[in-house]
């Protein structure tokens, strides 16, 4: 798992490291207010031990978002809880420093994960549960196609609270479905953009309207 890079158009995705301490800690210090009441990720060094023991087990995928012009760490994303036999499936967890949120990185990042999860860890479902407040984690798992499931009271215990979550899922066929879909688009796309090219040329497209 150390080894793994994923690659993306402006980000990449890679393991934690031991030398990403300094990096990480203080990515999550800076961004401590707007991470209150959403995620506790480390602030502190023996918790970045914890954290990296955690990134090495073999139920998690666990990795640092990077931005891909200069390799700085800009959040976090993973699969835990990993079960095969007859489950297949991974819980997906994440979080970004504030300084670069609002900016596309973990709508990519996710897109990355799944294929990551669909392809080389032939999962067939992933789960993600939010809190309902979380507006804008809502909107990005609605758009990864992410499908609500349910309501769980008093789900996770963050930042030393009970909180309800909303349950959303993604299969392996939604996932599949939805990326037959996007390729049509495109192609559909391009199919009149060649045509508005072909009649916008002298002796274009004629044809009757």
């Amino acid at each position: 798992m150390s080894s793994i890079v994923i690659e993306g158009k402006r980000v990449f995705l890679r393991f934690p490291k031991q030398n990403d301490q300094a990096e990480y800690l203080a990515l999550n210090r800076r961004s401590a207010s707007f991470h209150r009441g959403l995620a506790s990720p480390p602030t502190r060094p023996e918790q970045f031990a914890a954290f990296i023991e955690r990134c090495r087990l073999d139920t998690t995928a666990s990795f640092f978002i990077c931005r891909r012009t200069d390799g700085v760490i800009v959040g976090y994303i993973s699969l835990s809880e990993i079960v095969r036999g007859g489950f297949q499936s991974a819980y997906l967890g994440y979080h970004m420093g504030a300084e670069f949120a609002h900016q596309g990185y973990m709508t990519e990042a996710i897109a990355l994960v799944l294929r990551y999860a669909f392809t080389k860890l032939k999962l067939h479902r992933v789960e993600a549960n939010i809190q309902p407040g979380n507006i804008a984690s809502l909107a990005l798992v609605k758009r990864a196609g992410f499908v609500k499931e349910g309501f769980s009271r008093r789900y996770l215990k963050i930042c030393g609270r009970w909180r309800d979550h909303e349950r959303w899922t993604i299969l392996a066929e939604d996932w599949r479905a939805a990326k037959r879909h996007k390729i049509r688009v495109i192609d559909d796309a391009g199919d009149r953009a060649r045509l508005v090219r072909r009649a916008s040329e002298p002796g274009g497209d004629r044809r009757a309207g």
